[in-house]
Parts: C-alpha cells; structure tokens; sequence
C-alpha cells in the first residue's frame, strides 16, 4: 500500500496557517485540506438554514445531511453551492468558534479530513490536526503570531474581500478565539509534543514557505 505524507500546519486564527499551505502545497505538489473552511461551511449552513447554531444537536445533524468539498483553487462548495466568500463573512467568523466546540461536529469532520489524508499527500492546517486528526503526521509545524500582526492581516484580508473591518475589534475578536480555541473541551489548540514552532510576527510569506519546504524536503527526501 502507497505511502502518502502528512503535513500538519497548527497555530491560532490569522497566524497564516491557510495562506502557508496553499503555498507549500502548490510548490510540492500536495493537496491543501482547509479544516477551518470546513467548520465555516457548516455555520454558515446552519446560519442560512436558520439553525440556531448554539444547538449542538442540531448543527450536528445538519452536518450529516450537509456535503463540503474543498475544490483545488480554494473554492469551498456546500451541497454544491459556492459560499467561498460567504464563509468569511462576519456572521460566520463570530459563530465559528462555537460550533468548533462541538465534539459531534468535530468528530464528524475529524472523519472526513482523515480519509482525505489516506488518498493522497496532503498538508493540512487547523487547530488540533498535529495532536487529534493527523496524530501520526511526517511533518507538524505550531505557527503562531503577535494579536495585533495578526489583527493586521486579518484587517487587509477582509478590506481586499469588500468586508468592512475595524482592526482593533479584529484584535479583540482574535484575543478571544485565541482564548475559547485554548480552553475548549474536545481537542483544545495546543502544540503537539514534535511540532516545530514557528513565530511568524516578523517572517514574511515567502521566507515562512521556504523554512517549511526545506525541512520536508531535507527530511523527506522530496524534490
């Protein structure tokens, strides 16, 4: 049986986690799974369902009737519709945390971004991927950022998609996923044990790619 490799990518919201591995992915030539568009996808299901998303129970269900596919691009498909854009919107990033606590939800999704891992090289960015879902990972990176750098770029991401923003209500915002992430119940934010940490407050993206893409090539053997 093939042996495919896993990299995990963790860290807390806006530390760059996405915009690293897509770039990681595309220069070896692996397959980006987003797991936190998954956990957007289904609020915002649950959102435009008119679920109340604070009922575990009831998001939970919706996520077993609910298919989310992660196109090559970044595209984000729920039941075949496109809701790339509407998955950022600020409805959605300020219920996410809360269904992110659900250990029907996340067990569900764990599920699914498992057997995405058994088909093909992947890297794979979240919260919990080094030390729940990809356990086993070849490779595990904790990135993590200053609040406020991370405010700033989460402030420039939302004003290039039209979203109106306010940094400082970002920073706040990113305080206190930063805090329900830590302490939540099922699979807490934490750094995996052999995760290598990687403070990115002063890194640019391309130097933050070229670290990650040495190491696995160094220690993988890839070219």
């Amino acid at each position: 049986m093939e042996k495919f490799t896993q990299i995990a990518i963790d860290g807390p919201a806006a530390a760059g986690k996405s915009t690293i591995a897509k770039i990681v992915a595309e220069q070896l030539g692996f397959v980006y799974v987003d797991t936190g568009a998954m956990y957007r996808a289904i609020t915002w299901a649950a959102i435009h369902r008119g679920i109340t998303v604070e009922k575990e129970e009831a998001v939970a269900n919706l996520l077993n009737e609910t298919t989310i596919k992660l196109v090559p691009g970044g595209k984000v498909l729920v039941n075949d519709a496109d809701v790339t854009d509407a998955i950022r919107e600020p409805a959605v990033t300020s219920m996410v945390s809360k269904v992110a606590t659900y250990q029907a939800v996340r067990a569900e999704l764990k599920n699914r971004q498992a057997q995405l891992a058994e088909s093909a090289n992947v890297i794979m960015d979240g919260r919990d991927i080094g030390t729940n879902v990809l356990p086993t990972a070849d490779f595990k990176f904790f990135m993590i950022a200053d609040p406020r750098v991370r405010a700033e770029r989460r402030y420039k991401e939302n004003i290039a998609r039209g979203i109106p923003a306010d940094i400082d209500a970002l920073e706040q915002e990113i305080r206190d996923r930063d805090e329900m992430d830590a302490n939540r119940e099922h699979a807490p934010l934490q750094q995996a044990d052999d995760a290598i940490l990687l403070d990115t407050s002063h890194m640019t993206i391309d130097e933050v790619v070229a670290e990650i893409v040495r190491i696995v090539t160094t220690e993988n053997k890839l070219s």
